[in-house]
């Protein structure tokens, strides 16, 4: 299994757009462009994930540059997601904030 980064992308690509661009090259198993969690638009890259190495390297060399709804796509093989380490660490102490409602009640 090859996953494929696709960035650069029209936002008016579409999911079934990338597969047939893909699909040129051999079987694409799984289309996924990738959206903002709040706005839900798209963000302008997305992933294919194609089965056979061979397609995945004729389709990366073939579509790298290549236009796409009016814009030059970047092609590659995906890295890894790297570990960006964890959260924001210790800020101290940072006053107030109370409970709310019903104070004094006791339960």
């Amino acid at each position: 299994m090859t996953n494929i980064f696709v960035g650069n992308l029209s936002f008016h690509t579409t999911e079934q757009t990338l597969r047939a661009l893909f699909e040129q090259f051999g079987s694409v198993d799984r289309v996924s462009l990738v959206t903002d969690r709040e706005t839900g638009k798209a963000r302008g890259f997305g992933f294919v994930e194609m089965a056979q190495k061979a397609e995945a390297e004729n389709a990366i060399a073939a579509l790298n540059g290549r236009e796409l709804d009016g814009r030059a796509i970047n092609v590659n093989e995906a890295r890894p997601k790297e570990d960006r380490g964890g959260g924001g660490g210790y800020r101290g102490r940072s006053g107030g904030g109370g409970g709310g409602g019903r104070q004094g009640n006791r339960w």
